[in-house]
């Protein structure tokens, strides 16, 4: 899988909406490789967007459509301050992955020293516990291309409420260790909640 991650801050919330929706309805019957899309707007209006593609051939190849051209160049006067693009080739998904039964996204973003240290940590997590977050979905972890050891993390819940009762639940003693350790190795750790995903994949 690769992942195309987009974000910025946008003026029209809705506009955007409406776009994301066209482009389902024009584009995305002949974007070949296209396996889905999560997008949402933070309450303070920020966009966040994931795409999901067989490879990075086939988002090369969406990329430069004409139509695709000519879609972006619409929605790019959505961002007054520009947008930001990260091109991800290193992609891993656990559980059911991008799950358009999702009724809360939330994205997180860092960058860790130690990617082989963090993915074990959370593999273990995954494997070791697989029922302690019923809440959670599945989710979708894309390194940037563009910036050594920064990721994009998709986390897909069943609810908001329920997503923020796991949170303050408690965990077996071991599974928080793993968790604090897997917390340690992040750095500049945002998250964006994103209360009404805009949820899209094929068909």
């Amino acid at each position: 899988m690769f992942v195309q991650v987009f974000q910025g801050q946008i003026s029209d919330a809705e506009q955007m909406r409406q776009a994301a929706e066209d482009w389902v309805q024009r584009l995305a019957p002949d974007a070949e490789g296209w396996l889905g899309s999560t997008i949402g707007v933070t309450d303070d209006g920020y966009l966040v967007g994931v795409a999901r593609f067989e490879s990075a051939d086939a988002a090369r190849r969406n990329s430069g459509r004409a139509q695709q051209g000519e879609w972006f160049a619409g929605v790019e006067k959505q961002f007054p301050q520009g947008v930001e693009f990260h091109d991800c080739s290193e992609v891993y998904v656990a559980r059911r992955g991008g799950s358009d039964e999702a009724g809360f996204v939330q994205v997180m973003q860092g960058r860790t020293a130690d990617v082989a240290r963090l993915r074990e940590m959370t593999s273990r997590l995954d494997s070791d516990y697989p029922d302690m977050r019923p809440d959670l979905l599945g989710y979708i972890t894309a390194l940037h291309d563009d910036q050594d050891g920064a990721f994009t993390q998709v986390l897909y819940f069943t609810s908001e409420e329920e997503a923020r009762a796991g949170e303050r639940g408690e965990m077996p003693a071991e599974a928080a260790e793993v968790m604090r350790e897997a917390m340690e190795l992040i750095e500049d750790l945002r998250y964006h909640d994103i209360r009404e995903p805009w949820l899209h994949t094929p068909g």
